[in-house]
């Protein structure tokens, strides 16, 4: 690595033009008083022309939002970030720009620094990549209704056509429990796709009894060469829920995890109080942590973008329902569910907001 002397401060200054994110330095009346060639760029003015002058100016429309930046950056010393601002240039261009903001110090002053990206290409890809996602589930989804449909209707045909001839009664009988058994098999179904029809019935109390019966329960299937560990936070207090539906939706993480390990593994359980919990379209909001991981093979990476919808699954003989409905029970706590993996890892992040 170079000796910091070698990095002179024009070298410095070239780095800092040429870099592709364009940085903005704004004083505490929002006025720019810097910019990289990035920015001059962005905003498709020159460098004359954006000193100097009100941050609203360089814009005919903007959805930055300056004053939390001012409440949180300026005032508190807290980075902001907004993912998907809308712009419109003093040329009438349309973008949507990624701005960090963060606030520094020069010469005993504040000031705000922004670093701006144009997302719009990477926003059309996301929206093809999820439509196409879309698709694929929805046809998996029709698969997985045709194929479960299509033998209790045939079971029904039958007995009807039986029913239609036979004239024996003990045979006339048989025919219409046979068809009873089908109908209901079909309801089965139709109340297991609609999810959950009961709301939660919340009280306030130890999240770790709740795991501690699920361990209990999955020791019973648990295969000898897997291992459970856990890593509990003694700190949290009580929280307010459904301890059989939550413990519902972590027994059936924790068994899928049971058989992704068919060679043996581990599987850990951890709490934590998180203190920055971004659900979309929310404010940060304090929560319960609850992370289930194992080090399988991770998840197939065909079914990673749908893992959560309907019929989605990988496993012989399986509903592809069981992370639907989870997905349901967390969301009528007003929490989030997300999942990451990759080959030797798999892990899910439950997120469970503290009753203010």
């Amino acid at each position: 690595m170079p000796n910091n002397k070698n990095f002179s401060p024009e070298l410095l200054t070239s780095i800092w033009q040429n870099l592709s994110t364009a940085v903005i330095l704004l004083d505490q009346q929002f006025t720019l008083i810097y910019a990289n060639n990035s920015a001059s760029e962005l905003l498709g003015l020159g460098s004359k022309r954006i000193l100097n002058q009100p941050f609203d100016t360089l814009f005919n429309y903007h959805s930055i939002d300056l004053k939390r930046i001012a409440q949180y950056s300026l005032m508190d010393g807290v980075d902001c970030h907004q993912h998907r601002a809308d712009v419109v240039f003093v040329d009438s261009r349309h973008a949507k720009l990624a701005i960090s903001s963060r606030r520094v110090k020069l010469q005993n002053e504040y000031y705000i620094l922004f670093e701006c990206r144009q997302t719009d290409d990477e926003i059309r890809h996301d929206q093809a990549s999820n439509q196409m996602h879309q698709y694929q589930a929805a046809r998996n989804l029709i698969r997985g209704l045709a194929h479960e449909i299509k033998n209790p209707l045939g079971g029904i045909r039958g007995a009807a056509q039986l029913l239609q001839y036979e004239v024996d009664q003990q045979e006339r009988d048989e025919c219409a429990e046979l068809i009873i058994e089908q109908a209901d098999r079909l309801r089965e179904l139709v109340d297991r796709l609609l999810g959950p029809n009961q709301l939660p019935q919340k009280s306030y109390g130890n999240i770790h009894q709740t795991l501690e019966s699920v361990i209990k329960l999955s020791t019973l299937d648990n295969c000898a060469n897997i291992s459970l560990e856990k890593d509990y936070d003694p700190s949290i207090p009580d929280v307010f829920i459904d301890q059989g539906k939550i413990q519902q939706v972590v027994l059936n993480i924790v068994r899928n995890a049971q058989q992704a390990l068919v060679d043996g593994g581990v599987i850990k359980i951890k709490t934590r109080i998180n203190h920055q919990q971004r659900r979309p379209g929310k404010a940060p909001k304090k929560a319960l942590l609850i992370q289930i991981s194992d080090d399988g093979p991770g998840i197939d990476p065909s079914i990673k973008e749908t893992l959560f919808y309907p019929m989605i699954t990988n496993k012989e003989g399986g509903s592809g329902l069981g992370l639907s409905i989870a997905q349901t029970l967390i969301d009528q706590h007003n929490g989030y569910i997300e999942c990451d993996s990759w080959p030797g890892h798999t892990e899910f992040n439950i997120y469970l907001p503290f009753v203010d």
